[in-house]
């Protein structure tokens, strides 16, 4: 979620951590998370038609960003 973007739940939930004690907590942002299994063999090829499936379906622009984690090689 862009830094702009008012987070009401977000809000809500570092008060209730403030009020459980959790003083250290400064900010909490509430996001979602997509995982995505894919095949294909070429990587750069493969982050590049993510970034796109991601910008044209599985985000929202406007009020989101995204990234983009591996958690194994394709080569594998």
């Amino acid at each position: 979620m862009k830094p702009a973007i008012l987070d009401p739940q977000g809000k809500a939930v570092l008060q209730a951590a403030r009020q459980l004690g959790y003083e250290e907590v400064v900010s909490v942002r509430i996001g979602k998370l997509i995982e995505l299994e894919v095949n294909g063999n070429d990587r750069d090829e493969l982050k590049g038609r993510i970034e796109e499936l991601s910008r044209k379906l599985l985000s929202n622009p406007l009020m989101e960003t995204f990234e983009i984690e591996w958690n194994r090689d394709p080569d594998d």
